[in-house]
């Protein structure tokens, strides 16, 4: 019981208040991933409703590959909004 009190302290006092301005090799193949995936989403779910005939389907479509495109769009964005921190701090 004493053991397992330590171990959820330790790891209360190793939570970070906000994230390190480094990005390692594991995070940026990440953000490429999640970028990736999005503007791959969204052209998918545009293509697909190029090819709908249902008015309904087509805008369901269109509003997720819509979707797709913010999340891409504001990845990109934070992305521009970090590096211009970092190049101001230097």
């Amino acid at each position: 019981m004493q053991q397992q009190m330590t171990m959820n302290q330790q790891q209360q006092q190793s939570i970070m208040p906000e994230p390190p301005n480094v990005i390692t090799t594991k995070d940026h193949l990440y953000i490429q991933d999640m970028l990736s995936w999005n503007l791959l989403a969204s052209k998918k779910a545009h293509f697909f409703a190029q090819q709908c005939t249902d008015p309904e389907i087509k805008q369901a479509l269109e509003q997720a590959g819509q979707m797709h495109q913010r999340h891409y769009d504001t990845i990109i964005h934070h992305l521009q909004n970090t590096s211009q921190q970092a190049m101001t701090l230097q």
